[in-house]
């Protein structure tokens, strides 16, 4: 399979295109503005006030790892909060052109950070910080069995979009998804159409639009309230 080309964003940050599909992995706005807006911002800072003993994301592509490495830095804010991130990612991005990825760059830390999410092996847990563990597998979320995980805080749903990846956003899938967060969990995806938010309900979450990051009106945020 050929490798995803790499382009900047509109805030100078990197992004990949899928060199099959022709989509590019973040808004050609800016990678790191919508990536933070998004799942940040309306997917996690809400569940730190006040900050819980132990916080658990499960992210559905982990991609060009801008969502891991940007928690992985709030993380160091919240020393209290033990960090749990758990990421399914059937197609990889390869190492080497993980390290061209100017994240760190744009973020001001260290590129280590990015390169040890793309370096450590998979279908294994890593301490990556004190508050701070990270295991990421190399398979499709949809072959998880009803028994494996299922007290997620807070699910980063950032597969491609519906006509690209149509089965990942039924109503089967969105299943999935509700078992697998806790009561009081929340889904947290860029993705806004209406059909999409009837799934979700369907489902049995309750949904709510938000203003979404630069170029795109509306984000959803779906809720586990039972």
């Amino acid at each position: 399979m050929p490798s995803p080309t790499l382009f900047v964003t509109d805030d100078g940050s990197h992004s990949l295109r899928d060199a099959k599909l022709g989509i590019s992995y973040h808004s050609t706005h800016g990678a790191i503005q919508e990536s933070r807006h998004i799942f940040i911002e309306a997917g996690v800072r809400p569940l730190l006030e006040p900050p819980p003993l132990r916080l658990r994301v499960l992210e559905l592509g982990f991609g060009t790892g801008l969502n891991a490495l940007l928690l992985r830095e709030l993380a160091a804010a919240y020393t209290g909060t033990d960090f749990e991130y758990v990421t399914y990612e059937p197609f990889p991005v390869g190492v080497q052109q993980a390290r061209q990825l100017n994240y760190p760059e744009q973020l001001g830390v260290d590129p280590a950070r990015l390169a040890q999410l793309h370096d450590c092996g998979w279908e294994e847990a890593h301490q990556l910080d004190t508050n701070f563990r990270f295991t990421k597998y190399q398979r499709d979320f949809l072959t998880l069995s009803p028994v494996e995980e299922n007290d997620f805080s807070v699910i980063f749903f950032d597969a491609f979009a519906p006509e690209d990846q149509p089965e990942l956003w039924t109503i089967a899938a969105m299943q999935q998804c509700f078992g697998r967060l806790s009561p009081g969990g929340c889904l947290v995806t860029y993705c806004a159409k209406g059909q999409v938010r009837r799934n979700l309900r369907a489902a049995g979450f309750r949904t709510e639009k938000l203003p979404g990051p630069v170029g795109k009106r509306e984000i959803t945020r779906a809720w586990r309230d039972v």
